[in-house]
């Protein structure tokens, strides 16, 4: 998970550019409201990136304090930060092995952190540091891919370019199914041009796991979650079947 987000980290807000943060932090403030006994003030964000969340929820008045594996990432999330002018604590911190000597009113783990833990033990161990920096009847909530979709619909080879201060950036991903261990492995090629010149050009390799409902269920009760809802992301309201590729679980902290 370390070696994760290194290079690719530097294009991170290039590629992901014409995502509606905003949206899914309306999604997230409906789950919060509807689920946490009380109203939630500090908030913890586990894989943070590079504040694509952290900032909407902080100008929203939470307190939030977000953490990620990649210091890549982390140094953008501070700088953006800054020239939005809110105040997040900021951390490099492993989601495995975290201690941040507080308590949160939830917690919020975004755009399928989880399924960069690929081995069972690391994520009963990150759920359990979770659970413990949650006040009693704390929720937390994250998103996963979903293995049903997945099974039924494979991934398949993508490509997507983006214009950024006169460069192009193209990246193309090959996918390697593991269905016996629950991965893909994503094979990123990625390409920088200008004027017509390559400027830049490096690969990397991410390795994510996809998960069944009911599994993840089972990993939350273990943990010391109570799950309260499995949806599709960002329909509340949805039903989670083989079509919907992302699903959000909402758990709460069990006494």
């Amino acid at each position: 998970m370390e070696e994760v987000f290194g290079v690719y980290g530097e294009y991170y807000d290039t590629f992901y550019r014409d995502k509606d943060y905003e949206k899914e932090c309306d999604f997230v403030t409906e789950i919060l409201n509807k689920y946490s006994p009380e109203p939630v003030k500090t908030l913890l964000e586990a894989g943070c990136g590079t504040g694509g969340h952290a900032i909407p929820l902080a100008r929203r008045g939470y307190d939030v304090t977000g953490f990620d594996a990649s210091a890549v990432m982390i140094r953008q999330a501070r700088e953006k930060a800054k020239k939005a002018g809110v105040s997040i604590a900021f951390h490099v911190l492993d989601i495995r092995d975290f201690s941040l000597e507080r308590e949160f009113d939830a917690c919020t783990s975004l755009f399928a952190v989880f399924g960069y833990l690929t081995e069972t033990v690391d994520i009963l161990e990150a759920m359990g540091r979770i659970r413990r920096h949650l006040k009693g009847n704390s929720i937390f909530t994250f998103d996963f891919w979903n293995g049903l979709a997945v099974l039924r619909e494979l991934p398949s080879v993508r490509v997507k370019a983006v214009e950024k201060d006169g460069k192009r950036v193209i990246r193309t991903v090959h996918p390697e199914m593991d269905a016996f261990h629950h991965l893909c492995k994503s094979n990123y090629h990625v390409l920088v041009t200008e004027g017509g010149s390559v400027v830049d050009e490096f690969r990397e390799t991410h390795v994510v796991r996809y998960f069944f409902p009911q599994e993840v269920a089972h990993y939350l009760d273990d943990a010391g979650f109570e799950v309260l809802k499995l949806c599709p992301f960002l329909r509340l309201d949805g039903t989670v079947d083989e079509r919907e590729w992302n699903v959000t679980a909402i758990a709460r902290v069990r006494r």
